[in-house]
């Protein structure tokens, strides 16, 4: 008898014996699971196909849209899925670019060319998508020579990939293919066309947004709502990339090869003091601004940042003034828990918020007030003795999870007040039809930082992660579009400066861990970046917040 055990999220869900030997397609067609969508299936955390043939006890993993896994899994395919439409109506005539994630989709338009994508064509390309949906057609995934990928993506005019693939250093590269179209990705798609049925095009401005379920779930959100002060930021990156020339990793390693790397960064790194300076000219135009409030999520350079800023607020002859959150926390036996009982410091009701209001505008108007101070052994909040008052050429900084949320300063005026939102909007891609996810660069930026000044290995920042994104979607991402202005912390370069302290570190992730295959996605991300030395980058450079010898002390 051959014992087959299936699996979600490491718990099992089915145990079943069977006589035979037996395909992992012909077990779900006689078994139920409550899931919409099965996208991918593992075996000892490698993906196989529903066409592998178990002759001995198995243990399988399915993988359902509705998880982070999955989505990541189901977005590419619907990428592949319209690409695939595009090139059966156009042929090679136009490229389009997937520039960005925005909202609950990417935002894309075409390359090189005037000319747009109209509701028009997104209704064709739709009814082609649906076509080829109903077709079922496989995907599959094919280990390919260089010499053969290349003579596939010279006829489909992907120079894109060509110029990634003239700067490896691999003979091999696996290829998706279905029907008479190829295309590169690499991550996993999904076994075949017929899963791809939840999407949806959306005209926006020059180009358009393809939409996915909503995370978590197997249906679209509702109308589509354009997050608007976050696109703008986007399209002012995309125009700095434009300055630079660089819009996909070929494009950097050009760079690095023929040795204008290092002007590069100094460009990048002019552009980012340029913006910064500009929000300390907003700071001293509007003359009624007393505090600032900068927020963001994990690994944004919010701190270096918040320091650079107030660089330049001096330079405007303004002093910043930093009030830690921290200090105003409620007495431990006020804090509110979670369903698990654990304390929820994360909690914006965590915080006394009277006395922190109270304190506030005492200090607008012109009072001294004795500063707080956290003990974080006792749980209980005391006296620190240090007074503060503000003088005309003093700002408050405020910086935390929640201080975009006008709960946090509720009896604040909101002419009183200037609302930074700061976060790592990757704008370089792989190629023109493979993004890198902003969280995927924060990731990066994480695990060098916790494993230099924490002491955390890769493996337990990974784990943590879930947990790290749920308190940012509750407490960070539902408040951006309510700012003042944001801040693009990413740098296109930083790949290359962070690839050598972390590949170790995700090298050591043992195939049996739950990160594994997240862990193997940012190895193959950091496997098309060639190296960039640690001495090139700017002390004072966000960069340096995450892996050493930074101009600021933290």
């Amino acid at each position: 008898m051959i014992r087959v055990d299936i699996t979600y999220e490491s718990k099992q869900i089915k145990c079943l014996s069977y006589a035979k030997a037996i395909t992992i397609n012909e077990i779900m067609d006689e078994v139920s699971l409550p899931f919409c969508k099965i996208v991918a299936y593992k075996i000892n955390n490698e993906y196989v196909t529903g066409a592998k043939l178990l002759e001995q006890n198995t243990r399988i993993e399915i993988v359902p849209l509705t998880t982070t896994e999955g989505y990541r899994i189901y977005q590419d395919s619907i990428i592949f899925l319209f690409h695939m439409a595009f090139y059966l109506l156009y042929g090679t005539k136009y490229t389009v670019n997937v520039q960005h994630s925005i909202g609950d989709g990417v935002y894309c338009e075409l390359e090189n060319t005037q000319e747009k994508v109209e509701e028009s064509d997104l209704k064709t390309i739709t009814q082609k998508m649906k076509e080829i949906i109903d077709m079922k057609a496989p995907i599959q995934k094919i280990n390919m020579p260089i010499g053969e990928a290349l003579n596939y993506f010279n006829i489909f005019k992907r120079f894109d990939i060509i110029k990634n693939l003239n700067y490896g250093n691999t003979r091999t590269i696996d290829v998706f293919n279905c029907r008479e179209f190829y295309d590169y990705y690499p991550g996993n798609l999904v076994p075949h066309t017929g899963l791809l049925d939840i999407f949806e095009l959306c005209k926006y401005g020059n180009g358009f947004v393809i939409r996915f379920p909503k995370n978590g779930t197997c249906e679209i959100d509702g109308k589509f709502e354009m997050p608007k002060i976050l696109f703008s930021v986007h399209q002012e990156h995309d125009k700095w990339l434009n300055i630079l020339k660089v819009h996909n990793i070929g494009d950097l390693n050009e760079l690095i090869e023929n040795n204008k790397i290092s002007d590069f960064i100094q460009t990048e790194e002019a552009l980012h003091e340029k913006k910064i300076a500009f929000l300390a000219d907003q700071v001293l135009a509007r003359k009624q601004t007393r505090v600032i409030l900068i927020a963001g999520p994990s690994s944004s350079g919010k701190t270096t940042f918040a320091k650079r800023l107030s660089v330049q607020l001096r330079v405007n002859g303004i002093t910043p003034l930093v009030i830690g959150l921290d200090d105003y926390f409620l007495p431990r036996t006020q804090t509110p828990r979670k369903a698990d009982g654990d304390y929820d410091f994360e909690s914006i009701y965590s915080l006394d918020l009277d006395v922190l209001n109270r304190d506030l505008l005492a200090l607008i108007n012109g009072e001294e007030v004795v500063l707080p101070r956290y003990n974080f052994i006792t749980g209980v909040r005391e006296s620190s003795g240090e007074k503060l008052a503000l003088k005309d050429d003093n700002v408050l900084v405020l910086e935390g999870i929640h201080a975009i949320n006008d709960v946090l300063t509720s009896e604040i005026p909101n002419e009183n007040k200037m609302k930074i939102y700061i976060s790592a909007l990757n704008q370089l891609n792989i190629d023109y039809h493979n993004r890198i996810a902003t969280t995927d660069f924060r990731k990066l930026r994480r695990i060098a930082r916790d494993f230099r000044y924490r002491g955390y290995s890769a493996e337990e920042t990974l784990m943590r992660w879930d947990s790290i994104r749920e308190g940012e979607d509750k407490n960070i991402f539902p408040f951006q579009e309510t700012v003042d202005f944001m801040f693009n912390s990413s740098l296109t370069y930083e790949l290359g400066v962070l690839k050598k302290h972390v590949l170790p570190q995700l090298l050591a992730i043992q195939k049996h861990s739950n990160v594994y295959n997240i862990a193997q996605n940012l190895i193959t991300l950091l496997g098309h970046i060639r190296d960039i030395q640690d001495n090139l980058v700017p002390l004072n450079s966000i960069l340096r917040e995450f892996t050493f010898e930074s101009v600021f002390k933290y």
